[in-house]
């Protein structure tokens, strides 16, 4: 009876792909659970410290006498400073890192399977999510 041949094994292979399977997870769970307490203790300083804040600063963009638009200078300090509304930004900020590192893992696998039809697919995915943050109002 002849004998099948063997399967070489990629231990190096299979140990990087196990790493990136194990680790994307994590790292995706870390994110949010960040994104989740930076943004319940802004809208908890919110409710002690401002609870009108966001009903004046309607009013005031009404009126005209408020543009929409900040500056990331502008919501550091003002994050420096306790400000409810710059802690809720930058919640939303590390929300925003979410899909960008799951497109971003699903990127490196794809390239490392070589799988180039997806690797291009993920690449304009990845490509879009970033001009979209780039081009996107901050405030």
């Amino acid at each position: 009876m002849a004998e099948l041949p063997k399967i070489p094994r990629d231990p190096a292979g299979a140990e990087e792909d196990r790493i990136l399977r194990l680790w994307t997870p994590i790292l995706l769970r870390s994110i949010v659970i960040m994104a989740m307490t930076v943004l319940i203790a802004g809208l908890i300083l919110t409710a002690t410290t401002a609870p009108r804040y966001f009903v004046d600063r309607y009013r005031q963009v009404q009126l005209g006498h408020l543009i929409g638009r900040e500056s990331l200078a502008t919501i550091r300090s003002n994050l420096l400073a306790g400000s409810p509304h710059a802690m809720l930004t930058v919640g939303l900020f590390l929300l925003t890192l979410v899909p960008l590192a799951r497109v971003t893992f699903c990127l490196l696998l794809f390239l490392k399977k070589r799988d180039f039809a997806y690797v291009c697919f993920t690449a304009y995915v990845l490509a879009g999510l970033i001009i979209g943050c780039i081009l996107g109002h901050i405030g």
